[in-house]
């Protein structure tokens, strides 16, 4: 059971494994992310995957496919806590109803996450146009900037530790 990240003095139910992932939803799919592979080796059928939010776990359309065809194959319920989906208590029903319902919130949370990246752009072209778009010049630079890096991935240490050490409020 990893309980890192879990706010202090919360202590899960018998039976209950919790999970975290620090793995971006833009980048690597669910079934590819490492605590995903934990899961897997660890469920059995009959057991329920509870996710925060969907779109926290799945990135688009076709990962939340990939996650409930994984539930259903293996006969694991899947259930979220919050957002449009929180009302299922399955998930990954194998029923019309339920398909069909998935497939129109998750494609309207597709579109919008379309729509938000296509303003995104916009907004950056328009700031490159302007030549207002370049990012924050960088805190560190030469030898100190390699030490750092250095230090974040040979030791582990957090970007909010260099930053604090390095004076980056």
């Amino acid at each position: 059971m990893r309980t890192e990240g879990v706010a202090e003095g919360f202590r899960p139910a018998d039976g209950v494994l919790l999970f975290e992932d620090p793995a971006t939803t833009s980048t690597i799919p669910a079934l590819e992310r490492p605590a995903f592979g934990k899961i897997a080796a660890k469920t059995h059928p009959g057991d329920t995957l509870t996710v925060s939010e969907l779109f926290r776990l799945c990135r688009d359309l076709l990962d939340i496919h990939a996650v409930r065809n994984w539930c259903q194959a293996r006969g694991v319920v899947l259930r979220v806590l919050s957002g449009p989906l929180s009302n299922f208590h399955d998930l990954a029903a194998n029923d019309a109803t339920t398909a069909v319902i998935i497939n129109v919130i998750t494609a309207v949370g597709q579109f919008q996450r379309d729509i938000q990246n296509e303003l995104t752009g916009e907004g950056i072209a328009a700031a490159e146009a302007q030549g207002r778009y370049r990012g924050r010049p960088p805190a560190l630079t030469g030898g100190e900037a390699e030490v750092v890096r250095s230090t974040y991935t040979d030791q582990g240490a957090s970007i909010a530790a260099l930053a604090r050490t390095h004076g980056d409020p």
